[in-house]
């Protein structure tokens, strides 16, 4: 658990929010692995918080799917495996897809220009190097491409129920994935759903969208279900990603 301290921010639900945006993290990226025990007392002495926004912060994560609650036992890293991995995959294509086809009916021109400067912001970002500060900018601008593509939908329950797949999918990547350098497929990938989306081609930009994320949680799958595959620590941006 090595992510920077919080700030004390004015108002319980943001300080929460903090902290839950930096355990989400920390356990997307591997650094907390699935499975592992969250302690109350370690996680108030590294936030320099009291125990109510922890423990709000926590039943958030829980709700989301990253935490686990165990009777009597506390808090723990949910657990992985290539049934959940499966089950996060259908539902993500079918939701981002929905959400993606709404956006497109519905997107302005400035809805347009971001999708045009997100997409060169991450491919730019692809050819950088492999510091955590490379890692952690990719990863950024690959949620925040993804996102910007639905956001023309205008509907914020969508909104949130995509981000939760979107992060929850990404964390298979992130941890089983680790290894691989960037996959050129995704540059293609990216750009032919972008193209698709700016054409307002919702038909072939849904399907696209669909075989990315396909091909991400076939790959995933796979490391996991393999013998040799090891939760590691994330050294650079993964390939296939989603």
């Amino acid at each position: 658990m090595d992510a920077a301290t919080p700030s004390a921010e004015p108002g319980g639900q943001t300080l929460s929010s903090t902290i839950a945006s930096s355990l989400r993290e920390s356990i997307a990226s591997g650094r907390i692995p699935p499975g592992a025990k969250l302690r109350l007392e370690e996680l108030r002495t590294r936030f320099g918080v009291s125990l109510s926004p922890l423990r709000e912060a926590l039943s958030r994560l829980a709700a989301e799917g990253f935490v686990v609650l165990e009777d009597q036992r506390g808090y723990k890293v949910a657990p992985v495996s290539v049934a959940h991995l499966e089950e996060v995959t259908k539902l993500r294509t079918l939701v981002e897809g929905f959400a993606l086809r709404e956006a497109i009916a519905a997107g302005d021109d400035r809805w347009e220009s971001g999708i045009v400067s997100r997409l060169y912001r991450l491919n730019k970002l692809g050819q950088a190097g492999s510091s955590e500060a490379d890692v952690q900018a990719w990863e950024s601008a690959h949620r925040d491409l993804h996102h910007h593509m639905i956001a023309a939908c205008g509907m914020p329950l969508l909104m949130q129920f995509s981000a939760t797949l979107h992060d929850l999918s990404d964390r298979y990547r992130r941890i089983y994935l680790d290894e691989r350098p960037l996959d050129p497929d995704v540059v293609r990938e990216h750009t032919e759903i972008c193209d698709a989306v700016l054409e307002r081609d919702a038909d072939t930009a849904v399907e696209r969208l669909r075989k990315h994320i396909e091909r991400t949680g076939n790959n995933a799958r796979g490391a996991l279900a393999s013998d040799a595959a090891r939760p590691r620590r994330r050294a650079k941006p993964a390939g296939p990603a989603g």
